[in-house]
């Protein structure tokens, strides 16, 4: 078996071993597109998600793998891999996505082509990252945050919040 493939197995499974002895929770989902999919998308998913077109449920924790795979609430944990990731909810790991988008609040990681936070702490690394109320830290070619304490650093970097210098080449900060 590819290490790659094992390395992931393993990271599911100790991520989703806390959460097996939720009566709710669902160890395992694997999608087509929504609503053909092996759980309800109302059902929380804990250690492994496989979603070939469009995978939805209400949170998932452990390791989320697929084409689009969408989070409705609660809060999801772990490591999403996808061409495209959304949490509507709160998130807690690495979104290593095409494009990353949390609408609730973020504590960890986005990477991929575009990055899209709402509030929390977060580090974001794409071409272009845009945040709304986070403390962290951006790197990538655009960089957008209304309110940011942290440093960006790019091409373009853009504080909306901050009174002098909110627009800089290279590096932007607010502290």
């Amino acid at each position: 078996m590819n290490r790659r493939v094992t390395w992931c197995l393993a990271l599911a499974a100790v991520l989703g071993l806390p959460a097996l002895a939720s009566a709710q929770a669902k160890p395992f989902e694997f999608a087509l597109y929504s609503p053909i999919q092996v759980r309800n998308p109302d059902d929380e998913i804990q250690v492994l998600r496989l979603s070939l077109i469009y995978g939805r449920n209400e949170s998932v924790k452990g390791l989320d793998v697929g084409l689009v795979a969408r989070n409705t609430g609660g809060v999801s944990k772990g490591l999403q891999y996808a061409l495209v990731g959304i949490v509507d909810g709160d998130f807690v790991g690495w979104q290593n996505n095409g494009v990353s988008i949390t609408r609730g609040e973020i504590t960890g990681i986005q990477s991929g082509l575009y990055n899209q936070a709402a509030q929390g702490e977060v580090a974001q690394f794409g071409l272009v990252n845009q945040a709304r109320d986070v403390s962290g830290f951006q790197l990538g070619l655009i960089n957008l945050a209304e309110n940011l304490y942290g440093v960006q650093i790019g091409l373009v970097n853009v504080i909306s919040s901050k009174e002098a210098f909110g627009v800089l080449p290279l590096v932007n900060w607010k502290f």
